[in-house]
């Protein structure tokens, strides 16, 4: 195995490690809410002014999608949508108060796996932070211009 093939394999084997030590706590204090669910109420809770497009771009998922979601994450009180008063066509959506006490015990549980995970980054040199930065942001840039190439609209 060459170096590239080390690297991916070791981001999926983090990605997937990380996946699979956070899942139970996410599952126990998020029930009863499936990850995409908890995913686009972080994203709506992170971003003012979202609509569907900025979330089917945000989250790589079709417009129709996203649709389906909010639709369900209405009924359930999550969230609202709204308009402006200058832009009667476009249709935003925001947390409720309900939407809003998910999304902070998702970022509660975000800080309690930054907090475990600390010990690692302490021994992370600024450096080598950055070199790993700039190799994510140079990889991201590769497969963004792969994506507008084969003519991929993140948001379909």
């Amino acid at each position: 195995m060459n170096k590239e093939e080390q690297v991916i394999m070791s981001l999926r084997e983090l990605f997937n490690k990380m996946a699979w030590l956070n899942k139970p706590k996410m599952e126990d204090s998020l029930k009863g809410y499936k990850s995409s669910e908890v995913h686009y109420i972080e994203c709506i809770g992170r971003n003012v002014d979202s609509n569907v497009t900025k979330l089917a771009e945000s989250l790589y998922m079709t417009r129709g999608a996203i649709s389906k979601i909010a639709k369900k994450l209405i009924e359930k009180g999550i969230i609202e949508s709204y308009q402006k008063p200058d832009n009667k066509k476009e249709i935003y959506f925001r947390l409720t108060e309900q939407g809003q006490k998910i999304y902070n015990v998702h970022e509660e549980l975000h800080k309690k796996f930054q907090e475990r995970d600390k010990v690692v980054f302490e021994q992370i040199t600024d450096e080598q932070f950055d070199s790993m930065l700039s190799f994510v942001e140079k990889y991201i840039k590769h497969l963004d211009e792969e994506i507008k190439k084969q003519g991929i609209d993140k948001s379909e």
